[in-house]
This record gives structure tokens, sequence and C-alpha cells, in this order.
């Protein structure tokens, strides 16, 4: 039996042909796996919806501790953590739960957190055009935790800094306003 995600076998029939396995296991876990994948599928279709909304308003708009899930595509051992999102609009809102939708879209399917991370700010900047994005993951990844160097309590964190975040006009310190809201948590 093998089952395939996204076009790729990731589990193959000679996998459970072991004695780590009973029997119920072998013949079910495939199509568990299987049924997961359509689970993480349903994740990534979503409306992305934006409102319009005065052009003076400069505000950052930040949506932080928003757990997700994923996978290591270099390993296929779970990666887990926080992500936190801020941006500054420049004519445009999205919903609230645009953002968190938005990481677990990108949560949904193995890669690697470096990418993952520029992905949701690409995402989410070509939807909204604002002012400036910042995106900063914190995740444990189990190929570092569970093998390999076996660091527990180890985290990565990436981030991807745009617009006003990276570049400020004099008097205005985006990134670091943010960074300081992450930081009461």
């Amino acid at each position: 039996m093998v089952v395939e995600m996204s076009d790729e076998k990731i589990v193959d029939k000679p996998f459970f042909d072991n004695d780590w396995f009973d029997e119920e296991s072998k013949e079910n876990t495939p199509r568990r796996i299987e049924g997961y994948k359509e689970e993480l599928e349903e994740r990534r279709d979503f409306k992305f919806t934006t409102f319009e909304i005065d052009e003076d308003y400069d505000e950052m708009v930040s949506i932080v501790n928003i757990d997700f899930m994923s996978f290591c595509s270099h390993h296929m051992l779970p990666f887990r953590g926080t992500a936190h999102v801020a941006y500054i609009p420049n004519g445009k809102l999205c919903g609230a739960s645009k953002i968190p939708r938005t990481v677990d879209k990108f949560a949904a399917r193995p890669q690697i957190q470096e990418v993952m991370t520029m992905e949701i700010a690409d995402y989410i900047e070509e939807r909204l055009e604002p002012r400036g994005i910042m995106v900063m993951i914190e995740a444990e990844h189990m190929c570092m935790t569970e093998r390999g160097v076996n660091k527990d309590n180890t985290s990565m964190i990436t981030s991807s800094i745009r617009g006003v975040f990276r570049n400020p006009p004099e008097g205005m310190n985006p990134r670091e306003e943010f960074l300081s809201m992450i930081d009461r948590r």
C-alpha cells in the first residue's frame, strides 16, 4: 500500500513490513495518513476578506500567539510553534481571523520554517499592500529535539521584515513596538 501526499510517496508498504507495527496498524495507518492529508488540504482554502479604510489610518495591526503545527519537509517530523504577524495598513484591513487562517494555510503542508515565514508575509502583502509587514515564527522542531542532536527546549526563530518595519520613517519604529508587544506575552 502506498500513501501519496502532494503527488509524492510518503509511506510505502515496505515501511510497514517489520515487527514495529501490529496488523491493525499495517492495515489502517496508511488510510489514516491519507485522511490527515485531506484535513490539511481543507485548511488551505479560505477567502481572504479585505475592507477599504481611511488611508490616514497608520497604526499597527497585530495578531500574536498564533499556534500552529507543521511538518519538516526534510525529515517528515512535526514542528510546532507560535506565529506573530503585524502590518501597517495602506487603505485596507483584513478580517481578524484571516491572519491565523493564513498561518494555517502555509503550516498545512510539509516545508521548512524559513520558507513558511516568507510565504506568510508574501501572501498577506499581496492582498493588503500594507506600508509594512513583519512576521515572526518561533518553533520547536522534532527533527532537532527527538533525533539528531536531541536538544530539548530548543527553538528556531525566523522573521520576514518589510516596508516601514525594515526602513522606518524618522520618528517611527514599528519593529521595536511589535517586538515589545511580543515580549509582554
